[in-house]
């Protein structure tokens, strides 16, 4: 079976097979003896009503069965879109119809973004840790990679971070790599925090001086909630700062979906919101011909997107519904005695040291192998959840929990954990 070289080194590279095993044998009242997933994030709290909303006003146009207004998102789509940004994301300056590119997912905007401001080799900047198909978006396809920008246990949201970006991007250079620009994810996966103004403010100063692209995806923007409002840390998103004197902002790029904020992954629905940089949505127009939302999905978030009333009711019952499921996993890690990254606000994640759990009731094992012991027990258990490792963690034995399932599916795999733990 012949292929190129590129084909034959993803074929053999099944990285992401488990997860699509998992989805395709989930446990339910019918199925018992499937997985229990708390390790893809995806948010099934609302979809009740997000359903009922489509079904009471999706009146397709005949215009829905062609290729509408061109490969970057019809102009109702992206005016409805400008007009949600511009009522929550609090930009500095209003966003407008030609800033926005629509795209069928957030990693599409991530990847075009990268072809159009890196060129071949190029790197760009990413802290550990970080979603792990980051590095697939940039790779796989695009002929980019992530450069990783380890913290040494430097907080990686306060300013003081932005030294370590510094030294990365000068040891990059000695090897002589090129940095195109730096990644965000804010609120930030796998962490579940925002950055502070101050660190964006430093983060885009840094970018000036070394005039890279700044990426801000901000995926999950709506997706917070309040804990404690003395120390939670607001969402900021990188639209609302004033760039004057801080950054030419033709370098600055955000990036936001539907697939988290809505709870619809499979919708297939980003876009990529430059206001200051007309040439990258020119040269995205051709390259988005193998990225076009579906034409269906475009007209049902438009009509999402239109109802003011609706979407402010639908976000706040999402945010009280995060807060709930986010209380339930904190407190059953405390009551477990589970480290876990404490002050999460905002995503559909727990970060938590299940290893150092799991050494407690066997001293016997050694550190570095704890997190593939865990991993192995949780399959055996039929539960599938997201290692550290994979996200690029700085020490073993971390994992991702998503809580954003159903209460009856959450409460099935916290148990199963406990078990695999002991």
């Amino acid at each position: 079976m012949k292929l190129s070289k590129r084909g034959l080194a993803t074929a053999s590279n099944k990285g992401g097979s488990l997860l699509w095993e998992v989805t395709a044998n989930l446990w339910s009242a019918t199925n018992t003896l499937g997985y229990v997933s708390l390790g893809m994030a995806e948010n099934v709290l609302m979809q009740d009503e997000l359903l009922k909303h489509f079904t009471d006003n999706t009146a397709l146009r005949s215009q829905a069965f062609t290729y509408g207004d061109g490969t970057t998102g019809s102009k109702r789509l992206k005016l409805a879109l400008a007009r949600f940004l511009n009522r929550n994301f609090n930009p500095h300056r209003e966003v407008e119809s030609t800033h926005i590119t629509i795209t069928n997912g957030c990693s599409a905007a991530i990847e075009h973004i990268a072809w159009a401001v890196g060129d071949n080799g190029d790197g760009f900047l990413i802290s550990r840790p970080f979603f792990r198909a980051f590095i697939p978006t940039f790779g796989l396809r695009v002929d980019t990679s992530v450069v990783q920008v380890p913290c040494h246990g430097i907080d990686p949201f306060c300013v003081d971070v932005v030294g370590q970006y510094e030294a990365t991007l000068q040891e990059a250079k000695a090897q002589g790599k090129n940095i195109a620009g730096i990644l965000l994810c804010n609120p930030h996966n796998p962490l579940g925090h925002c950055y502070p103004k101050d660190t964006l403010v430093r983060l885009m100063e840094f970018c000036q001086k070394h005039q890279l692209h700044l990426i801000s995806d901000e995926v999950y923007a709506m997706s917070t909630w309040t804990q404690d409002e003395s120390q939670d840390t607001p969402f900021t998103s990188c639209l609302s700062i004033d760039s004057r004197g801080i950054i030419d902002p033709s370098l600055i790029h955000v990036v936001w979906g539907v697939s988290k904020d809505f709870g619809s992954n499979g919708i297939r629905m980003g876009s990529i919101i430059s206001q200051n940089n007309s040439l990258l949505h020119d040269a995205l127009v051709p390259a988005a011909l193998y990225s076009m939302c579906s034409s269906l999905a475009d007209h049902a978030f438009a009509n999402v997107l239109e109802d003011d009333t609706w979407v402010d009711s639908y976000l706040a019952k999402n945010r009280a519904k995060l807060a709930e499921h986010y209380k339930l996993i904190a407190s059953w890690a405390k009551e477990h005695n589970i480290c876990y990254a404490k002050g999460s606000n905002a995503g559909f994640f727990l970060w938590v040291n299940l290893g150092e759990a799991y050494l407690r009731n066997h001293p016997e094992q050694e550190l570095l192998q704890a997190e593939n012991q865990v991993m192995q027990l949780m399959l055996q258990q039929r539960v599938f959840i997201a290692p550290g490792e994979s996200f690029g963690a700085e020490s073993s034995g971390w994992f991702r929990l998503v809580f954003s399932v159903d209460k009856i599916t959450l409460l099935e795999g916290l148990t199963r954990i406990i078990k695999a733990l002991q």
